[in-house]
């Protein structure tokens, strides 16, 4: 009876000491994908932040390029007042001829 409980034993402690090998395998793995998630998300918050800087940039070139274009069409605006008087003129410098 002794002996069959010092096998049985001996049958847990194997069984357990596999078990723990499998857990100990399980945990190497799980902290391998943190490490990789880990890396992953810091990636992306760097990508995140190039990505923002980017649009800034962007965005002020957009203000610029719309100023510019708001000053080019008053210019425009300006000289084709402009040019209607000279035509005007010119009528009325030719009619008086």
């Amino acid at each position: 009876d002794a002996n069959r409980q010092i096998s049985e034993y001996k049958f847990k402690l194997s069984k357990a000491e596999q078990d723990i090998t499998t857990l100990e395998q399980s945990i190497g793995r799980l902290e391998g994908q943190v490490a990789r998630y880990k890396n992953a998300a810091e990636n992306a918050e760097k990508v995140e932040d190039e990505l923002k800087a980017e649009k800034r940039k962007l965005q002020r070139e957009l203000r610029t390029a719309l100023d510019k274009i708001e000053e080019m069409e008053m210019t425009n605006s300006h000289l084709m007042k402009r040019l209607e008087k000279m035509k005007a003129n010119r009528t009325a410098l030719l009619s008086q001829q």
